[in-house]
């Protein structure tokens, strides 16, 4: 393909983290359900929780990848790559801005029962993979990043492991911040986590539009 760079596995892989981290940093619903069950139940049963939405994070940025592996294989021109790095931009300020100013709310109220570690990951895993939305944030950040590179199958699966890696790295810091805070991080913490992360977008986004344009 003439507009691919030179093809680097760690590239992708730091990537891959990078795309995994903004997925599951903002504080939707499975966040605030792993924060709730990380005070109530305990550090590794919000870990648990957050590993289940990783899973489900892999498998929609799978779809997607694939998906765009497809429409890819037949792009020749630079000028098409740059117009999708342009609208992956523009998609992720949207993305930013809506962190920014939506309000995080429960899921439902914590149960007093902490059940298994496979039980708590798998609605994680349930809470995740029933908002299908998501494709469309990893459609704005793959198409940011550059991060699909069809006929690389190797390269690929080592990016995706990243984004794997990731969101697991995201909560497993975000469970050991709350273990050390405590009762100190509550829903209005929440909200100002969100809105810190949907700054961090919005001005990521605009400095990689910009790069896009005039480098």
């Amino acid at each position: 393909m003439l507009w691919l760079e030179s093809v680097n596995a760690i590239d992708l892989a730091v990537r891959g983290m990078m795309v995994g981290i903004v997925a599951s940093a903002p504080m939707g619903p499975v966040g605030v359900l792993t924060v709730q069950r990380t005070l109530n139940k305990g550090r590794w049963y919000g870990f648990a929780t957050g590993c289940g939405a990783a899973v489900s994070d892999l498998i929609y940025a799978m779809i997607t990848g694939l998906g765009m592996s497809i429409v890819m294989d037949f792009i020749e021109r630079p000028t098409t790559i740059l117009y999708i790095k342009i609208l992956g931009s523009i998609l992720l300020f949207c993305f930013g801005a809506y962190t920014y100013y939506t309000k995080p709310a429960a899921p439902h109220a914590p149960s007093g029962k902490r059940g298994t570690l496979w039980h708590n990951a798998f609605t994680g895993f349930v809470i995740t993979v029933s908002n299908p939305l998501i494709i469309f944030l990893f459609l704005a950040l793959f198409a940011r990043c550059g991060f699909v590179v069809p006929d690389h199958h190797v390269e690929q699966a080592i990016g995706y492991a990243g984004v794997l890696t990731g969101a697991i790295v995201w909560w497993l810091c975000l469970t050991t911040a709350l273990n050390k805070l405590g009762s100190r991080f509550d829903m209005s913490t929440i909200s100002l986590l969100n809105r810190l992360l949907g700054l961090l977008v919005m001005v990521g986004s605009t400095v990689g539009l910009f790069y896009t344009l005039f480098r």
